[in-house]
């Protein structure tokens, strides 16, 4: 399966064991290429990314790895292994919403949640879910219709707020299930105190095939956000996102063009295509 929109998940040099180990845990799963900097695999079809991008970051759990799970043992197979080494952030029970649900942080760090569940037909079983908490909290309705409409083969999929009765979540979003690009995502408003907010430490990588591709992300995504380094913006809601070259990762695994390649990236801000091909 090919996803133009894909997680990155930053580690401290544990990328490729993290790899291995998560590749270990789910079926139809593999690592598809590697470099000192990073590796690339899928879980269940779903391409992710792991960043050996240094102590500077930790993951939050502001985004997460939802899981839909079609047995028991299946859910308390996985439940374990994420689990070892890791803490459970709400225990593996049944809950309002679910026969059997779980939320863990691995013990690289990585935040998951399971759910005992039928997939759909056309159904992600692997799914990014992006939390709005602290001073996000009730912006994640909103955040969904923006990206919606900054990707094409984008829409939502289900939304479902909070209804009266409560002032403090009334017209929140208790979940939402949108796609873009074809990719599923899942997002809900996280009501109370939380000691972590977005940060790179969980990003998405955008490739894309022109410079007018480049160019239209970074304009919409950084209206109201940030431009960082390397490809790397923050949106107005303080989600990281890389917008790249579909070529990237094989103009730096080329052990002649990557080191000029690599040079040439450090200088920017928004990448351009023809300096990085031409490097």
């Amino acid at each position: 399966m090919t996803n133009q929109i894909y997680p990155c998940l930053w580690f401290d040099s544990q990328a490729k064991a993290a790899a291995e180990y998560y590749c270990s845990i789910f079926s139809n799963s593999k690592i598809i290429n590697e470099s000192p900097i990073a590796v690339q695999f899928e879980l269940e079809g779903k391409r992710v990314m792991g960043l050996n991008g240094g102590p500077m970051f930790k993951i939050s759990p502001a985004i997460s790895l939802f899981v839909t799970c079609g047995t028991v043992e299946e859910i308390d197979r996985i439940w374990h292994w994420l689990s070892e080494g890791g803490n459970a952030m709400m225990p593996l029970d049944k809950y309002p919403w679910s026969e059997k649900y779980g939320w863990v942080v691995d013990k690289f760090g990585m935040t998951w949640q399971l759910m005992l569940g039928d997939l759909a037909s056309d159904g992600q079983k692997i799914i990014p879910s992006l939390l709005f908490v602290g001073e996000q909290f009730g912006h994640g309705q909103q955040a969904i219709e923006s990206y919606t409409g900054i990707f094409p083969n984008s829409g939502i999929r289900h939304l479902e707020v909070y209804p009266e009765g409560d002032d403090q979540l009334k017209g929140t979003l208790m979940f939402g299930s949108f796609y873009l690009d074809g990719s599923q995502f899942a997002a809900m408003d996280g009501h109370g105190t939380h000691d972590f907010q977005f940060n790179e430490g969980v990003s998405f990588v955008v490739e894309c095939e022109t410079q007018v591709e480049i160019d239209h992300y970074w304009d919409t995504l950084t209206h109201g956000g940030m431009e960082v380094q390397c490809g790397w913006l923050k949106d107005r809601y303080g989600v990281s996102w890389q917008i790249i070259p579909s070529k990237l990762g094989q103009l730096m695994s080329d052990p002649e063009r990557g080191p000029r390649v690599m040079q040439e990236l450090m200088k920017m801000q928004k990448l351009d295509m023809d300096i990085l091909l031409n490097a």
